[in-house]
């Protein structure tokens, strides 16, 4: 390239010392070669010949571009900082750079690959959508040499129509008209064809340099020492020249880079719209009870937050104040608000509806949930598919194979050819180095990858890496967890059942009343239904906890005993009345809990972790994926299978342990299953590190989501239908990919060979070649992009 944007660590510091100019002016300093800095993009541009400046505190500035300017003029401040990072994209502070097709390749700042010469992009993108530094100079270097490549292509073609001019004088306007868009245009490609000799890593612009180089460097010298050329490569009398092949296969080629960067650039929208979730503001309730509003890096843990009717949560944290549904759709992938009351969690970038909350600060920064999702994003993005290992290994050897098929068809022309032979060697041995495009096979699969990961991250599901990308699709067996995955996780209250002379209020009132105190799960859903009820409790005496069977105490001056059938057997209180319903109950699943009164009974309460409301269909558009279902719990066989048949899921073991779990896995494997595991627990973490493809709950532990390839933000099973939709898509659109590159090429060089004129065709001409190759990357990229649309319904 003409130039390389510095890094951070060496971009020159904007300009202070200024020099008087003939306007009364000021000018930023200059270099030796009189070039200022661009203080947008980095670049250095002559101030004689740039059309684009701007005023700012009596200084000039100088900019390559009108875009530059424009940016410039709307916000000064934010390009003239002490240390500005304005070398575009404006990625976050510490941002790395990576190539698309060589994850390996990691550097500071942005630049090309020293393996395949492809522009950097940055690992985690930025949230305003700046412009590759490399697309501006490609598009300044296309548009400004255009003319000239039109005009040699004009003088070429139309030769024969300009009589005016003599041949000899044609001939010197096309060297004249082309040297500039292949000495400054292409220098950027030279640049690249020159790292690729040198690190011996042969790629696309080692067959665009040599091309563009080869017809350039023998027209050159066709016209300054003729006689150097036997008669055989004279066409009536003159020796060809190739100057309009040069100069229109530069531009060709930069209108290819256009397209495919420009192209690339959107695969990383999604992290962008991820990323423009956050708020930036917080509104924060400080001692003294006022309000103020603060940047969102100013809030701490512990900060009480206000979020107010339609606007975003600012961060993750827990309802401390008011009730309210929150759209989490953005992150979750779920259409429907979720009902918010105090000791609920809420996820930051979520969109608050009617009404106001008060939350307390829990998780900021990297530890927040959006933060994390991005991150394992970006992670999945730059991984590498199974897939790519064969495109991979193709392409080094393609392109020594096209050098050498280069070889050959220049000598087998020259050699063997009609007249003028060498006339037709040289083109058909340019026409082959040009249509080659190994970036479109190295492009193939990573396009495809990160836009699917961008996809499923916006449908709720976050994949860590290609691999399980590609793995999902192939799973027949999933094995699931009960507890916090097929169920809600937490007990509610289920239902009420009262002797005479109690009612179920007076039952229920006292039971919370006792239980007020405890912090145990299923007192928590009794207490919770009494005040959802709008029962007065009483303050609760002499209070015991009855480690694991139950409370005592007394409320009201009765004596109370609340717990399971032990604990009644201990109070010798007689439950033969409630045990029938309490059987039907255990039927369904639930836990039953006993209440006496003064040694009397006087009724139960059922408690239980209820089915996911979206647990039905979701096993329903599993089943007829073809997936088999097997349940996996550490809950009893009785409840296990109680729910198991509400769901009707025929497979089912209860009373496993983590390692038993883990054990049914390997058994399923051995038996030629591919087998994905669900769970949310730190206990079903050995099972989802065995799997085949782990799937975690978004809602379980980190434990559970450090062991899985697949977490469900939502911790909806809905989710994995979605991903094993979006994983056939991508698997489908990767072998698109691979399928057109392989037979582009496959074609191509042929026919680009001249295999078409052995039997009377035409011979491919290296300007076609050169349009050919060009649309080939962005037709990869194009093709891939689709996957931003794909249906993740699971159907």
């Amino acid at each position: 390239m003409n130039h390389t944007p510095h890094s951070p660590a060496e971009r020159p510091a904007p300009p202070t010392a200024t020099h008087a100019c003939c306007s009364g002016h000021r000018d930023a300093p200059k270099s030796d070669d009189g070039r200022v800095l661009d203080p947008v993009c980095g670049m250095r541009v002559d101030p004689a010949t740039t059309p684009h400046h701007a005023e700012h505190a009596g200084q000039t500035y100088h900019f390559c571009s009108a875009g530059c300017r424009t940016k410039f003029v709307a916000d000064p401040a934010r390009y003239l900082q002490p240390s500005p990072q304005a070398a575009a994209p404006q990625a976050p502070p510490g941002t790395q750079y990576t190539c698309p097709m060589h994850p390996e390749i990691v550097q500071d700042g942005p630049g090309t690959c020293p393996l395949c010469g492809m522009a950097l992009e940055p690992m985690l993108p930025s949230l305003e959508e700046e412009e590759n530094p490399e697309l501006t100079d490609f598009r300044r270097r296309f548009w400004w040499t255009l003319p000239f490549s039109a005009a040699t292509l004009l003088l070429a073609m139309g030769g024969m129509y300009l009589d005016i001019i003599p041949p000899t004088v044609r001939t010197w306007l096309e060297f004249a008209f082309s040297t500039p868009v292949v000495l400054w245009a292409a220098w950027p490609f030279f640049q690249r064809w020159a790292q690729s000799i040198r690190r011996r890593s042969p790629n696309m612009w080692t067959l665009i340099g040599t091309g563009v180089g080869a017809a350039y460097g023998y027209s050159v010298v066709a016209v300054l020492a003729p006689q150097l050329f036997p008669p055989s490569f004279r066409d009536h009398g003159h020796v060809g020249v190739y100057f309009e092949a040069a100069a229109v296969i530069v531009s060709l080629t930069l209108l290819g880079q256009l397209l495919e960067l420009k192209a690339r650039s959107q695969t990383s929208a999604a992290i962008r719209a991820l990323l423009g979730l956050a708020p930036k503001t917080a509104r924060r309730l400080r001692e003294d009870g006022e309000e103020e509003d603060v940047e969102l890096s100013h809030v701490h843990v512990g900060d009480r937050l206000r979020v107010r009717p339609g606007e975003k949560v600012p961060v993750d944290g827990v309802v401390v104040e008011g009730r309210s549904h929150v759209d989490e759709s953005m992150l979750t992938g779920e259409p429907m608000p979720v009902p918010r009351a105090p000791g609920d969690h809420v996820i930051g970038a979520t969109l608050n509806g009617a009404g106001s909350l008060v939350i307390r600060a829990e998780k900021l920064g990297s530890d927040s949930v959006l933060a994390q999702i991005v991150q394992l994003v970006a992670q999945a993005q730059r991984t590498r598919a199974p897939m790519q290992r064969l495109a991979d290994r193709v392409s080094f050897w393609f392109v020594l194979a096209v050098l050498g098929a280069a070889l050959a068809t220049l000598l087998g022309w020259g050699l063997f050819g009609p007249e003028p032979s060498w006339t037709h060697a040289v083109l058909n041995a340019v026409s082959v180095l040009i249509i080659a495009c190994p970036c479109a096979l190295g492009l193939a699969t990573p396009m495809s990858v990160m836009v699917a990961s961008g996809r499923a991250a916006q449908a709720g599901v976050l994949f860590r890496d290609a691999e399980a990308i590609e793995t999902l699709r192939k799973v027949d067996t999933l094995i699931v967890d009960k507890t916090g995955t097929l169920t809600e996780g937490r007990p509610v209250f289920s239902g009420v059942h009262a002797l005479v002379p109690f009612d179920e209020d007076v039952v229920l009132r006292l039971a919370a009343s006792l239980d007020a105190g405890s912090e145990h799960p299923l007192a928590q859903a009794v207490v919770q239904e009494a005040r959802r009820r709008g029962l007065t409790l009483s303050p609760a005496q002499d209070f015991e906890s009855g480690s694991g069977i139950g409370v005592r105490g007394r409320v009201d001056g009765h004596r109370l005993a609340f717990g399971n059938a032990v604990l009644m057997q201990e109070e010798r209180v007689p439950v033969q009345a409630l045990e029938a319903q309490a059987g039907r109950a255990r039927e369904e699943g639930g836990s039953v809990m006993f209440l006496a009164v003064d040694g009397a009974p006087a009724g139960s309460i059922t408690v239980a972790d209820p089915v996911k409301a979206s647990t039905p269909e979701a096993l329903r558009a599993l089943r007829e994926g073809g997936l088999r279902i097997v349940m996996a719990t550490g809950d009893s066989e009785r409840t296990a299978h109680a729910v198991a048949a509400r769901l009707g899921i025929e497979e089912v073991h209860g009373d496993v342990r983590p390692a038993d779990k883990a054990a049914l896995v390997a058994r399923l494997k051995q038996a030629g299953h591919r087998v994905a595991m669900a769970g949310d627990g730190i206990n079903d973490a050995p099972a989802l590190a065995a799997a085949d493809v782990g799937i975690a709950m978004g809602t379980g532990t980190d434990v559970a989501m450090s062991s899985a390839q697949v977490t469900l933000v939502k911790g909806d099973l809905r989710g994995i239908a979605r991903a094993t939709a979006l994983s056939e898509a991508t698997v489908r659109n990767m072998r698109q990919n691979l399928a057109f590159a392989f037979v582009y090429n496959a074609l191509g060089v042929p026919v680009a060979a001249g295999l078409l004129g052995l039997f009377g065709g035409p011979l491919l001409s290296p300007m076609l070649a050169a349009l050919a190759m060009s649309l080939s990357s962005a037709s990869v990229v194009g093709n891939a992009l689709r996957l931003r649309h794909a249906a993740t319904s699971g159907g």
